[in-house]
């Protein structure tokens, strides 16, 4: 009834058409922005079929003898459409084991797509998944507002969002990522010693791609870029994939600024805004003066496992 093949690029408009039609998938599991790293990576992914038809595709990057779905992405799984059932899903991820078994695979790492990305329950593979003995090896702790439901900002948050509505500042759609992506290096690499997942000429091109997708949105005053937050806008759900303030812009409360303008008015009528996660160390330790801040602003936790499935 199934037929799995590893993907190929004269595959890409089914594929894409199949994470279209989803229930978990979104604009991070098109070809497009997986292959933007493809040099990176060694794909080793799989289209499902049945009776000729596609109905879900599996992101995979394989690496040895490690199948990681995807190594490049913070998450995928199965990316399933409505058509598929809890049997069909077993029986697939029965035929999954079976193709990495074949090519030498060993185990594969699962990154399972949060609840909240989902458009219609898709979870069908976490079952799977315990019924062929995989373990939960891995949590990150994502905060994410419900905002469909009542939520609130810490008085002390609405102070200093109250406080910066009276300065000079303002807030627009940034059209240039590279003062941005000089802000967040400098940010990232004063406070943590790291530099950017992304680098400018990556984040540019992604853009280029997805540019309804991926929008810039600055705080800015007379003298220059103040805070802004990157957003990876995936319909029912808006992501902050990366945010700065500069000294200043800290000074003045640039950034809480901009983000109760997205969370109260510009993407007030989603479903959910994630803030990403704020674990460390694979989910070993929690940041909690950065979750703490999400949580201000009426955030709370959802949760990204990572299963190990031995083959």
């Amino acid at each position: 009834m199934f037929t799995l093949s590893s993907y190929a690029p004269t595959d890409t408009a089914q594929w894409d058409a199949v994470v279209g039609h989803s229930r978990n998938g979104n604009f991070l599991h098109r070809r497009a922005y997986m292959d933007y790293h493809a040099d990176r990576y060694t794909d080793g992914s799989l289209v499902v079929k049945r009776n000729e038809e596609a109905v879900a595709v599996f992101p995979v990057s394989v690496k040895q003898k490690v199948a990681t779905s995807h190594g490049g992405l913070s998450y995928a799984g199965l990316i399933a459409t409505r058509a598929m059932r809890a049997e069909w899903t077993m029986e697939v991820f029965e035929r999954i084991g079976e193709h990495y078994r074949a090519h030498g695979v060993e185990r594969i790492i699962y990154k399972a797509v949060p609840h909240v990305f989902h458009a219609y329950p898709a979870e069908e593979d976490l079952y799977a998944l315990h019924r062929l003995g995989a373990r939960l090896m891995r949590r990150d702790v994502a905060s994410v507002i419900a905002l469909r439901e009542p939520f609130g900002f810490t008085e002390g948050r609405r102070r200093a969002v109250a406080k910066a509505r009276k300065s000079a500042i303002r807030m627009h759609v940034g059209s240039d990522l590279a003062d941005f992506h000089a802000l967040l290096s400098e940010v990232l690499r004063s406070r943590h010693d790291v530099a950017p997942t992304h680098s400018l000429a990556e984040l540019r091109l992604l853009q280029s791609r997805f540019p309804h997708q991926i929008v810039l949105h600055e705080a800015r005053d007379e003298n220059g870029l103040l805070a802004a937050a990157l957003i990876y806008d995936f319909g029912r759900v808006v992501h902050t994939q990366y945010l700065a303030a500069s000294e200043r812009g800290r000074e003045c409360n640039a950034l809480n600024l901009l983000l109760a303008e997205l969370i109260e008015r510009i993407y007030a009528d989603r479903h959910y805004f994630s803030f990403g996660i704020s674990t460390e160390q694979e989910g070993r330790v929690l940041n909690g003066g950065l979750i703490a801040q999400k949580e201000y602003f009426g955030a709370r936790a959802v949760v990204h496992d990572f299963y190990e499935w031995m083959l």
